[in-house]
Order: structure tokens, then C-alpha cells, then sequence
């Protein structure tokens, strides 16, 4: 046993003032004499003794009294930890608000036991002390002490957050905020469920600050997720069928059986079917898509589950081109073949330009630029091909015959490139296709089939050591070689187009699709989907606003029902609006939401309220999907000596626990009941002993 302040254990000195008053009491008798006091004088011996008895008793009885308040006031304690600290505090209280909390124990959700754990803290401290309480959010108001009536209230606004954070550097925050303040007794407790992919506090170092660790358990750990969803070709075009991929995972130790899956587009929410999930495994699924208009594109993958449903959605969001522009440039007369091989495709346009009057500011309107055997390229032009393919763009190059090399080897170095060889007029004939790149994956049904391939009767000879491949001669030099640059590419032939050297043309099971791919592939494929909590940049066409305030806005969208009638062929509601931080940059605008994104779904880009400029999806951090916990006996293992763990039951009356934690088994409440029952002792004593 210990005390609080032993000083006043020199107060028990008090007990000798009854003591001294019990043997100097000297009671003064009168003598009255008698006849016959040999009877009285039994009676005057019988009385005493007893009136000694009572006198001792009620001494002992008021030594007790003052020796039990002198204890109290030195407040004893038995201790559980090494020693009680003594002073202010500043506590530390950290509840865990991410969406794992929503796991449900015996009674309500994880984050209602967690704030109930909260308050339980702060309540076992003094009025004096000083509490920080901080969520997943990190908010700004949160990095300061507040006083025990604030961090209660502060308790209540916890809501779930999308934010999840290693508790590595949830302790950092912690430290930083308790550094701010005078108090030398520094306290955290974290509260959480502690999934593995968060525990990582092994990187925490400070081995002065007190660490509490307070685990909450669900009753049930299972979860279904979709964890992520693409489409097989990076760029969807119109009227054509495309496989929208699904990867749906089982994060529990039973198998998942009859896990409807469904999608919602354009207003509709279609049954996909049915899926049967192993336990603790994933599975991939293939949805068919057909897009029958341009334009954006709002799309939702669902399955139904229950507790934790906020990986039950992903968003997408994609735009499709009403066409495909394709920009030929010729040195005086454009080549009817690439003009012809995009007539029977109704989603694309070929536009023919003279090289000698280029219009610049319009390459941004095409997806693929035809260089058809131009002699001299300029270095103006030079530049402006480079960043196109830098936007997304792709260039086709077939060099002339009569080409100026040193123009041409400008143009390879602006895309990282070696020089090109000089003409060599011999024939030669390809002999493979490069069916893993993007131009020729499925195109060929037969990719061991004998394909008519391309045969040049004069090539320049293509640098070998930088570049891929497409198309190979049968000595291995490149027919057809790809440079990449930025989020576009150069695609560099290695004879002339013309018929008379090169037979391509007559290849229509190479040359077609090649042109159609390449044009398909500088449709810039934007991302479908991005994540909450992660620092992405969004990109967009910067537009001038008509009222000269060029002030971007991005809106959430919120679903109809189907009850509900769609205004204007949209089937959703605007809610939220937020301004994001905007840099423009020449014909497009970066856009950095930040942490203003807090609910997954669509986000329409505006400039004026009844455009939409662009859409984007948002969905939550499938990282909290995995409630793979550590139990109480795990989180211990291995934990520095100032790391604690407190993993009472959820009935225990956790003040009490912390209370004994921070200040031990507190014996002065004791003290006083006893002082209190020996003076009720004596008054009991002196009253009733007749």
C-alpha cells in the first residue's frame, strides 16, 4: 500500500490528545456516609468496572475515527502499475470512426460502444485536466486541449468517417497535440478494432508517452466487398460491346452463396446474376456492356450486404465520343487510303490538312494525327506533335522516300529516340505481329493463323534499342516501331505509304484495324473511378465561362428513384457543392478536391450551373473491407514497455477500470466509511451504555 501524500501520516499525532484527556480525567466525588456501606461499596466496585469498559471503548472507538480521516486525507492506494503519477493530466482519447466500426457486438455498432468508452475515459479524470479526442478526420479542431465539459461534447458530433489511418500515425497526432500543453503527465488511449492492416505500431519510437490500448470486438466478422471494377478495353466506344470486369471478394471463413450481384445504368438497375463466393477468396466476374449514346456515362455495381455496407457500391464514371477524329496531314495531296479505310465507320471523321497551313489550336479536337510522307517537318510542329502525344494523342508517321533526315531524327529524339537509318531500296517482307500490344490484341481470332503480312520494296532502318516493336521484319528489325511520351504516343512506320513501296494497303486485315486502334487508343482514357482519401489530381477541358468568372464547381449527384421522374434525361438530384482547388494550365484545368470529398458517388464538373463539363466517381478505400482483427492476446505480444492493453468486457464499468489503471485501487473512500462508523460507534456508546 502507497499514499497520495504521506505528509499528513504526521497527523496521526492528533491520537494522543484523547488519550491524554481519557488519563487526566479526574472526577471529583462527594463523601456521604452511611450506616451499613459494605452494600454500597459492591455496587460502587461493579459500576466502575464498567464505566472503565465504556470509557476505553469509546477512547478506541475516537483513535480509530482519527486515525481513519488522517488516511483519508493521505489518500492510500494499492498500486497496479509502477507508480501514480501525480499533477494535471493531458489525456489523449482517440476513437477509431472508420467504417469497420460499423460492425455490429452483442447490443449496437462498435462506434456507439467506442464513444461510450469515450466518455468513460474523460469521466475517471479530474476537472482539471486537460483532453484532446481525435477521429480518423484529423481535423484542424481537434489538434488542441480542450476542457472535460468539451471533449464530452465533442464525443457526441463522432459520426462514421471514409477516413482510415494507421495507428502509427494516429499516435504522432496524438504526441504533437499533448506537446502543446504544460502538463508533465501525458496519456493516450486508443480505441479501435484494430484490424491488421492498421496495428502497425512497431514504427511508434516514443518510449515516454503512456499508450492505452482499448480493443472493441464484433460479434460477427464477415463482409462481402466489390473491390474493384474496369473495363476490359481502356477506351469505350459507341454501339460497340464491351466486358465491364467485377472482382467481388469473401472476407469471412464461410462460403458466400447466392451473392446477387446487379448494375445500374442509365436509370435502370439490371440483375447481373447470382455468385457463390469460397471463403477468404475472390472472385472474378464479367459483365457485358453495350453504350448506345454518347456523352457521360453514370454506372454502379451493387451487392447486397449486411453489417458493413460501404464497399457494397463502386461508381464509375466515363465518357464516350459521339465520334473519333482523325487528322490527315499531307505535303500536298492527301492519301485516299487512310480516308477510305474509316469510311465504313459512321463514329469516325477524317480531316485533311495541307502541311504548309496547319491550324495548331484545333489538334486537340482529334485523337490521332496521319503524317503522310512529309519531306521536311518542322520544328513548330515538331513541338506541337509532342504535346499532343503528352495530352493522349497518337501520331502515325510514314516517312518519304525523299525525307530530310535530320528533321525526322528531331522528331524520334523529341519522343526519346534513337536516329533513324538511312533508305535502303530492297525488298523485304514482314514476318510477325505484335499481338500483346493494344493495336492488334484481339483482333485476330487465330493468332497462330498465317497472316498476310506487309512486304516493302525500300525501308529506312528504325532504331533498335529504344521503342516496342508492333510489326518485324523476318530479321528482326521493326516494320512498325511505338514511342511512348507522356500519356500518348508516336507510332513510326519504316517505309513510305505509297503503293508502289509499300503493299500495307492491300493488307486490310493489318492496315484497318491498325488505323482504327490507334485512333481508338488516342481517345485519352480518363480514369472511372477514383478513391476517397487518396491526394488525385483531376483533369478537365478548360472552358471560358460567358460571365468572365472562371470558377469550377464540383456537385454530387444524387440517385433517383425509380418512382421519381427524371428531368432533363438524368436520373439523378444534385445535392452537395463544393469549390475545389483549381490550376488551369493552357486547354485544361487541374482540379485537387482534397478532403472536401466525403461520400462516394458522382461528382458533375461546372462552370455554369446547366453544363456539365465532366463527371467523376468516388468510392470508399476498400482498405477497411478486411476485418481480419488482432485479438487482445496478439496486440500484446511484443508491445514496448510504455503500450498497455485494456481489454475489459463490455459490460465493465470501464470509468472504474481506467481509474484503477491511472491512480490504482483507491482505499480513502474506505477511510472515510470507517471514520464515519466509529464516531456513530461512540455516539452509539456514550448514549445508550447506562
Amino acid at each position: 500500500m502507497q499514499f497520495l501524500f504521506p505528509g499528513f501520516l504526521a497527523a496521526l499525532a492528533v491520537i494522543s490528545i484523547p488519550i491524554i484527556i481519557h488519563l487526566f480525567y479526574f472526577r471529583r466525588f462527594k463523601r456521604v456516609y452511611f450506616t451499613n456501606v459494605r452494600f454500597l461499596k459492591e455496587v460502587k466496585e461493579e459500576t466502575s468496572n464498567r464505566q472503565k469498559l465504556r470509557n476505553l471503548l469509546v477512547l478506541l472507538m475516537r483513535c480509530l475515527a482519527i486515525a481513519a480521516m488522517v488516511l483519508a486525507f493521505a489518500q492510500p492506494f494499492i498500486p497496479l502499475s509502477a507508480g501514480v503519477k501525480k499533477g494535471q493530466r493531458a489525456v489523449s482519447v482517440y476513437v477509431d470512426n472508420s467504417f469497420s466500426m460499423n460492425a455490429l457486438s452483442k447490443d449496437a455498432p462498435l462506434l456507439e460502444l467506442s464513444k461510450q468508452r469515450a466518455r468513460d475515459i474523460i469521466s475517471a479524470f479530474n476537472a482539471d485536466d486537460r483532453f484532446q479526442v481525435l477521429t480518423n478526420d484529423f481535423e484542424g479542431r481537434d489538434q488542441r486541449l480542450v476542457s472535460k465539459e468539451d471533449a464530452l461534447n465533442r464525443i457526441e458530433e463522432i459520426r462514421t468517417s471514409p477516413a482510415s489511418r494507421e495507428l502509427s500515425k494516429v499516435l504522432i497526432r496524438q504526441q504533437q497535440c499533448l506537446n502543446t500543453g504544460k502538463q508533465e503527465n501525458k496519456i493516450t488511449y486508443l480505441i479501435s478494432d484494430y484490424q491488421n492492416n492498421i496495428s502497425d505500431f512497431s514504427t511508434f519510437k516514443d518510449s515516454l508517452l503512456e499508450v492505452n490500448l482499448v480493443p472493441m470486438r464484433a460479434v460477427q466478422e464477415r463482409n462481402i466487398s466489390i473491390d474493384s471494377v474496369w473495363f476490359e478495353s481502356p477506351v469505350q466506344i459507341l454501339n460497340q460491346p464491351s466486358n465491364l470486369f467485377v472482382r467481388i471478394s469473401n472476407r469471412s471463413d464461410e462460403a458466400a452463396e447466392e451473392i446477387r450481384l446487379t448494375l445500374r445504368h442509365d436509370g435502370q438497375t439490371k440483375p447481373v446474376g447470382a455468385l457463390s463466393i469460397p471463403a477468404n477468396s475472390s472472385k472474378l466476374d464479367t459483365i457485358p456492356f453495350n453504350i448506345l449514346h454518347a456523352g457521360w456515362h453514370e454506372a454502379r455495381v451493387s451487392v447486397t450486404d449486411y453489417p458493413v455496407q460501404f464497399d457494397d457500391d463502386f461508381y464509375l464514371a466515363f465518357n464516350v465520343a459521339e465520334r473519333v477524329n482523325i487528322l490527315a496531314i499531307h505535303a500536298g495531296q492527301v492519301n485516299p487510303y487512310v480516308v477510305n479505310a474509316f469510311a465504313g465507320a459512321k463514329y469516325a471523321h477524317v480531316d485533311a490538312a495541307d502541311a504548309r497551313a496547319l491550324d495548331y489550336s484545333k489538334f486537340g479536337d482529334y485523337q490521332l494525327i496521319v503524317l503522310d510522307e512529309l519531306t521536311v517537318i518542322s520544328s513548330g510542329l515538331i513541338n506541337e506533335l509532342k504535346s499532343f502525344s503528352q495530352n493522349g494523342g497518337n501520331v502515325l508517321v510514314f516517312p518519304s522516300q525523299t525525307a530530310d533526315l535530320n528533321a525526322y531524327n528531331l522528331l524520334l529524339q523529341a519522343y526519346g529516340a534513337a536516329n533513324l537509318g538511312p533508305y535502303e531500296p530492297a525488298p523485304r517482307q514482314a514476318s510477325q505481329v505484335n499481338t500483346e500490344e493494344f493495336i492488334f490484341r484481339d483482333v485476330f481470332l487465330n493468332k497462330s493463323a498465317n497472316l498476310r503480312l506487309p512486304a516493302t520494296q525500300g525501308n529506312y532502318k528504325l532504331p533498335p534499342s529504344s521503342g516496342e516493336q508492333i510489326v518485324t521484319y523476318r530479321d528482326g528489325s521493326a516494320f512498325l516501331a511505338k514511342y511512348q511520351v507522356g500519356e500518348g504516343a508516336m507510332y513510326m512506320a519504316a517505309a513510305p505509304l505509297k503503293e508502289q513501296v509499300n503493299d500495307l494497303i492491300r493488307n486490310a486485315e493489318i492496315f484497318v484495324p491498325m488505323l482504327f486502334k490507334m485512333a481508338v487508343a488516342g481517345s485519352k482514357s480518363r480514369q472511372v473511378a477514383h478513391i476517397i482519401g487518396k491526394d488525385e489530381v483531376l483533369e478537365a477541358r478548360h472552358k471560358i465561362a460567358t460571365s468572365g468568372e472562371t470558377i469550377y464547381k464540383l456537385t454530387l449527384v444524387e440517385e433517383r428513384s425509380k418512382e421519381e421522374p427524371a428531368a432533363n434525361n438524368q436520373d439523378a438530384n444534385t445535392t452537395g457543392e463544393f469549390i475545389p482547388e483549381q490550376r488551369i494550365f493552357g486547354s485544361k484545368v487541374l482540379l485537387t478536391p482534397g478532403t472536401q470529398v466525403q461520400q462516394a458517388g458522382w461528382y458533375r464538373l461546372k462552370l455554369q450551373a446547366d453544363t456539365t463539363l465532366a463527371e467523376f466517381a468516388y468510392n470508399y478505400d476498400r482498405k477497411e473491407s478486411d476485418l481480419s482483427y488482432k485479438s487482445p492476446e496478439q496486440l500484446g505480444e511484443g508491445l514496448p514497455a510504455n503500450f498497455k492493453v485494456l481489454s475489459e468486457s463490455m459490460e465493465a464499468n470501464f470509468s472504474q477500470v481506467v481509474d484503477e489503471q491511472e491512480k490504482g485501487i483507491v482505499l480513502w473512500r474506505w477511510c472515510v466509511v470507517f471514520a464515519l462508523l466509529f464516531l456513530a460507534l461512540e455516539v452509539l456508546f456514550l448514549r445508550l451504555w447506562k
